[in-house]
């Protein structure tokens, strides 16, 4: 009896409703902690190296190595927190897996965030046998006490549950006393441009293991975090129910330009509402409300970090009218996709608006109320999104 997110949306709760969030509650506590496309490395001599596995429907299975290259590679290794991959090996190198080969023809840009989001024929779909296992070997030199790094099972790299290298090994840190000035130097080190907010109360899900930092206190001009006032090295008394999160500005300072596709959000009185801009061939523009709709606006939520059970699009230039260029209209999302202009749309600057259509979003991040509660009964992240959803219908 293998319940799923579409099936809790839809779940008929007996009259109390009491007995259905304990049902719900029941249900996230046994939550596995993996999620769908997370990836391990297993029979290397050391963490950062060994035979690429990926987990899909409660299972972890192996990679295929068949046109395998170092984009692939590199995928897996940020998505394990190391900068960049050394070299891969073919053949079951580290050796033979067991179970399914859920990933075959793997073919990788090299930009993508998670190994999931590289092109590949669909899960389990494949002609391999495990000795073609492939591995991957990544780069630690960048790894050194002080390194931070943003973890989320979610979708983009500048949101997440912030995590500090210490004594060989990675570690969460409490949001005690946590405030702006703490976010921006997190955003700093990581080479963000600015901060957008902060989330405590594992917004993000718990960490395991140390908790590095606590009474962390920066003044805002740090370049490290480790350069900020904190109690040290593993004093604190915070559990992981406190593990800080943030979320940066989108834009890249090496880059001193934002990404094409990326989005902000403008004109509202606060960080999670306002006017959608989208950024492209170096301008920031809007969008047209023209069949714009609440899947829609789920996706500009998810690809900024927040919640998107709530989220509600505003046509009319709800939150004011912007300047410049209209770059979307007609845009139609299925409301899985990770960024906005992954969606079906006319083309970048094809269409027939003007500013007066120019739509916002609310991303209602009104879940923050139960945070607090949740993180005590959900272990993973997963499991806090489904429970966090179902309350939400109740």
């Amino acid at each position: 009896n293998r319940f799923s997110h579409y099936s809790l949306r839809r779940c008929v709760c007996p009259s109390a409703k009491a007995m259905c969030f304990w049902v719900v509650s029941l249900f996230a506590a046994v939550v596995s902690a993996q999620n769908t496309g997370d990836v391990r490395l297993r029979g290397g001599a050391t963490s950062n190296q060994g035979r690429v596995e990926i987990y899909y429907r409660n299972r972890w299975g192996t990679v295929c190595d068949d046109i395998w290259n170092l984009k692939d590679s590199n995928v897996v290794c940020r998505q394990l927190g190391y900068s960049s991959a050394l070299t891969y090996h073919r053949n079951a190198y580290y050796g033979e897996g067991v179970g399914p080969i859920w990933i075959d023809n793997v073919a990788c840009s090299g930009t993508e965030l998670r190994l999931l989001y590289c092109r590949f024929h669909g899960y389990g779909i494949q002609d391999c046998s495990h000795s073609e296992d492939v591995g991957v070997y990544c780069t630690i030199d960048s790894i050194s006490s002080g390194s931070v790094r943003l973890v989320r099972a979610g979708l983009t790299s500048n949101v997440g549950r912030v995590e500090v290298y210490h004594s060989g090994q990675w570690g969460t840190v409490c949001d005690d006393g946590w405030d702006f000035d703490n976010t921006v130097v997190v955003c700093r080190q990581l080479g963000y441009s600015g901060a957008t907010t902060y989330k405590t109360n594992a917004f993000y899900g718990q960490g395991t293991g140390s908790i590095w930092m606590d009474g962390v206190d920066c003044s805002g001009s740090e370049s490290t975090l480790s350069s900020c006032r904190f109690n040290g090295w593993g004093v604190g008394d915070c559990g992981h129910s406190e593990d800080v999160g943030v979320v940066c500005s989108n834009s890249s300072a090496s880059s001193q330009a934002a990404a094409n596709g990326d989005v902000r959000l403008v004109g509202g009185s606060s960080s999670d509402e306002g006017r959608v801009e989208i950024y492209y061939n170096g301008l920031w523009g809007t969008v047209c409300d023209d069949y714009f709709d609440d899947v829609d606006a789920e996706v500009v939520c998810r690809q900024l970090g927040y919640s998107t059970s709530q989220a509600k699009a505003r046509g009319d230039a709800y939150y004011g009218q912007g300047s410049g260029t209209i770059w979307l209209d007609n845009v139609r999302c299925y409301g899985s996709e990770s960024r906005l202009s992954s969606c079906s749309h006319n083309g970048w600057r094809n269409g027939d608006c003007d500013h007066s259509e120019d739509v916002g979003v609310d991303c209602n991040d009104k879940s923050k109320i139960l945070h607090s509660f949740l993180t005590q009964l959900s272990p993973s992240p997963l499991a806090f999104q489904l429970l966090s959803d179902a309350l939400l219908l109740l």
